[in-house]
């Protein structure tokens, strides 16, 4: 069983590594990939990258900076083991810096995180820095937008993680625009959402923010508990969420709480 995740992003290149984390870092499989997108991004200006990434002119220009800082080889001194780099909402809630180094192992082996620049990341995995989301609509040699730069990579590669299991199984907690890369034709396995809703207005909806936080939490909860089954999953109840069955399906687990 895989988890997918989201990127973040916001990035943490201040906060120190613990060193038997660093000892354990891995290098991304499709460094060559990422590298192709480099090239691309890095003969664009920063009036240009603001317009696709519709960023501000300061942060254009720092991640023009990024891309002709990236380098194919990843050290301890131009990166950082991804599940640690990334800060936004899904990894406040995740808090990766507090697991313990089995569960690190652990989530090594059954989470991955979707990335427009690395197609597909584990968590100890060396990122450096960058901002390129997957729904950007960056033209390459291999299409017109990211979508059709990745094709099916990302879910021939799940293919590949998955195919020694009896019944192949993915927990989404990626976002749309993130799963869309993954959730294709030629993925074999058997896809299970996770939704998160919160009481709002007399009624349950979906708020980004909160939505994000409890990726993360559902994630660690994964983690933290070796979740290998879908049934699993049902007993999460972290920041007082709740299975609400009478809207689930086998398929989409959804999750409310009223506080």
């Amino acid at each position: 069983m895989l988890f997918l995740l989201s990127p973040a992003k916001t990035l943490d290149y201040e906060t120190p590594v613990r060193a038997p984390v660093l000892k354990r870092a891995t290098d991304p499989l499709f460094t060559d990939r990422a590298a192709e997108l480099i090239e691309v991004l890095r003969r664009k200006t920063p009036a240009q990258v603001a317009g696709l990434m519709d960023l501000s002119d300061k942060l254009a220009a720092l991640n023009v900076a990024r891309y002709g800082a990236w380098q194919p080889a990843a050290t301890p001194a131009n990166s950082k083991p991804a599940v640690l780099a990334f800060n936004g909402d899904v990894y406040e809630g995740l808090d990766a810096k507090t697991l313990k180094a089995a569960d690190l192992a652990w989530a090594q082996q059954h989470l991955v995180i979707l990335s427009g620049l690395y197609g597909a990341l584990r968590p100890l995995d060396r990122l450096q820095p960058y901002r390129l989301e997957m729904g950007t609509a960056l033209a390459t040699p291999r299409g017109k937008d990211l979508y059709a730069y990745w094709g099916d990579t990302v879910a021939d590669y799940l293919n590949q993680r998955l195919a020694g299991e009896r019944s192949p199984l993915i927990a989404n907690l990626a976002s749309v625009e993130y799963a869309r890369v993954a959730l294709r034709k030629t993925l074999a396995a058997r896809v299970v959402d996770c939704q998160f809703e919160e009481w709002k207005g007399g009624g349950y909806k979906i708020i980004s923010f909160f939505a994000k936080q409890a990726r993360g939490l559902m994630a660690r909860y994964a983690i933290e508990h070796r979740v290998r089954r879908p049934e699993q999953l049902q007993g999460f109840s972290a920041a007082g969420y709740a299975l609400a069955r009478e809207v689930s399906t086998p398929e989409r687990l959804v999750f409310r709480r009223r506080a």
